[in-house]
């Protein structure tokens, strides 16, 4: 069974997945968008318009690849329904029938939203040391990461498209695989082995030398027309990863190492919603150009709680960055940092948190293994966390007037403010949440 990454997050490239739908002799073609505060950002939109919630990039995708698809019988899963699957279903049935698709089966997995479930319990919040009650008005969201069955229950009713909400990102191509292997909820190694090609695949093009470039110590060809990885998994759940021949970018054990280690604490024990996998005895092998195979993956009981993200407004931040350029332009730089500084002390701004930078010199080292040549140019930021807008706007007000009020040569002065919408952790046990499937037919 062939399956491929059309997306490894909410802004990722759809020619690739094109490429794919077209070449990659696919079986399943799957789109992961959704990071860990994008659901409670399109939680916040659905808010504003009750039709809105789903990926913005949601028809141009579907636009680009359902007719073919369509034509080469490969089916869809995603979960570029956010906060709206029931929504997102709408909008593919409609790019569907403007495209004059008929016979096709629209599926919306919801269940994943437990807002009033952890309302009820007042969930514990362990990294904030509280409970969902302390968030009070703040509290935005709750969505439990599902896992692969009701994607799996959708593909066996027939969908040819599945959208859902969250769900944990390699169960998105664990479904396909219970569904066509007919793998038990308690193959417990099986089911291992498909989290591990997920996870190779969750990121698209990171496994295919998109993340992995370095110039002179990695070099990865094509980035600008990166191809997407394909994972060809047989019914034992061992499997290669590949992408379609000609494609930009490269498939090396190294590229799948990095991939493989990627977000996971503890290599022998990943935990997710359909299983514990452990890859600590895994063993990746070079079998082509582009082809490295993945076997040696085992798997453990799931656990018996979901993890829930759970979204809250924590206030606001206001920034300003200003450029200085030419000689002395560090000296000139700092100087603008310090007057800034001493402005928002003047005049009593209120942060919970306060940063100034020199982007070009200590904004990502704070000043460790800095360069000992001076930069010619430099652009100096100050950022900042807020309770209020008010002192939010401030902030960025003191940098953009440095323009008259401060060192020479100060220009392309910007500022911006947004509410901060935060995430924390809590749990509920799986057995309290219900997934509903619910199709649209073209």
């Amino acid at each position: 069974m062939r399956i491929g990454s059309g997306a490894g997050f909410a802004d990722d490239r759809v020619e690739p997945a094109v490429e794919l739908a077209e070449h990659g002799e696919l079986d399943y073609l799957v789109f992961e968008c959704l990071a860990e505060r994008t659901i409670a950002l399109a939680q916040l939109q659905r808010r504003r318009d009750p039709r809105s919630g789903y990926n913005e990039w949601l028809a141009e995708r579907m636009q680009a690849v359902l007719p073919v698809c369509a034509r080469r019988g490969v089916r869809i899963v995603t979960n570029m329904g956010a906060a709206n699957p029931l929504a997102a279903a709408e909008v593919v049935t409609g790019v569907a029938r403007d495209a004059g698709l008929t016979g096709l089966r629209i599926a919306a997995v919801t269940g994943d939203d437990v807002l009033d479930l952890v309302e009820r319990a007042d969930s514990r919040l362990p990294e904030l040391g509280g409970t969902v009650g302390s968030l009070g008005e703040d509290l935005v969201s709750a969505n439990a990461y599902l896992g692969a069955a009701g994607v799996a229950e959708a593909l066996a009713d027939g969908a040819d498209v599945v959208l859902t909400g969250r769900i944990a990102d390699p169960s998105l191509y664990l479904a396909p695989l219970i569904h066509e292997f007919g793998w038990a909820p308690d193959d417990w190694d099986r089911l291992g082995r498909g989290l591990c090609a997920g996870h190779l695949l969750e990121c698209a093009g990171q496994v295919t030398g998109g993340y992995f470039a370095d110039p002179g110590r990695k070099e990865v060809p094509g980035l600008a027309r990166l191809g997407f990885p394909i994972a060809e998994v047989t019914e034992d759940g061992v499997f290669t990863v590949t992408k379609v021949p000609g494609s930009g970018g490269r498939v090396t054990v190294a590229t799948c190492v990095e991939q493989l280690l990627y977000e996971v604490h503890d290599p022998a024990a990943y935990v997710s919603a359909d299983v514990v996998a452990d890859f600590s005895g895994a063993e990746l092998v070079q079998t082509g150009e582009d082809r490295v195979r993945v076997s040696g993956v085992s798997g453990h009981a799931r656990p018996e709680t979901l993890k829930v993200s759970v979204g809250y407004l924590d206030g606001y931040r206001g920034e300003g960055q200003i450029s200085y350029a030419g000689p002395n332009a560090v000296a000139r730089g700092r100087l603008a940092l310090d007057i800034v500084r001493e402005r928002l002390a003047l005049t009593r701004v209120a942060t919970t948190e306060l940063q100034f930078e020199l982007i070009g010199v200590d904004a990502v080292h704070r000043g460790a293994g800095a360069s000992a040549a001076e930069p010619n140019e430099v652009r100096a930021r100050v950022a900042g966390r807020t309770r209020g807008l008010a002192d939010a706007r401030r902030i960025g007000r003191e940098v953009s007037s440095l323009w008259l009020n401060g060192p020479a040569g100060g220009a392309g002065a910007t500022r911006q403010v947004e509410e901060v919408v935060a995430i924390a952790s809590a749990f509920v046990p799986r057995d309290l949440v219900t997934t509903v499937v619910t199709f649209l037919e073209v």
